[in-house]
């Protein structure tokens, strides 16, 4: 295809501007970065294949359910050729950061920064379900509708997942930090 036909320029337009959501998307459900790359970059020739039947409303949650897509379909061929070793390591979610960031003060930004790192750590620890629910609202701002289709689960699981993670989350951050919501109240 040509630089100048039509259908390229509309998919930069509306499917391409979603790329460093895909990516990151694809980092936390990999929990690798060149795993992440790999999967970003499969789901984007799907996405630009099946582009000419494209009729969602949505562009971004319909590139984030094609990278689900690919990665369960990966994840099953992995797991049919054996056991998969996920090599851990700490990534950084530019956008928490600079949300994070506060140029007023060094000791600030340090302990924001450790925060962060926690929070990474933790949300990390969660199962796939868990940790993919989590990243779609909270990280990249879906709505529970727009998880529901992304996940092809139904609106009460995205509900009850989304829960049941919040509630992990909070287990394994009290128990890294030794911290209770109650000792916070009480100090």
């Amino acid at each position: 295809m040509s630089k100048n036909n039509p259908n390229n320029k509309l998919f930069q337009e509306t499917i391409l501007v979603h790329l460093d959501s895909a990516y990151n998307y694809a980092r936390w459900l990999c929990r690798d970065a060149h795993d992440a790359e790999d999967l970003t970059q499969e789901a984007f020739t799907r996405a630009f294949t099946a582009f000419k039947s494209f009729k969602h409303a949505n562009p971004k949650s319909w590139l984030l359910t094609i990278v689900r897509h690919t990665f369960l379909n990966l994840k099953q061929k992995e797991q049919r050729q054996g056991d998969v070793i996920y090599l851990d390591a700490t990534f950084q979610h530019e956008n928490i950061l600079n949300e994070l960031s506060d140029p007023v003060t060094p000791e600030k930004n340090l302990l924001r920064q450790h925060e962060s790192e926690l929070i990474h750590k933790a949300i990390n620890e969660l199962t796939t379900e868990f940790r993919e629910i989590i990243v779609l609202r909270e990280l990249e701002g879906f709505s529970y509708n727009e998880i529901a289709l992304i996940t092809d689960c139904a609106l009460g699981t995205v509900m009850s997942r989304l829960s049941r993670a919040r509630n992990q989350l909070k287990s394994i951050l009290t128990s890294v930090t030794g911290k209770s919501e109650h000792s916070e109240n009480k100090a």
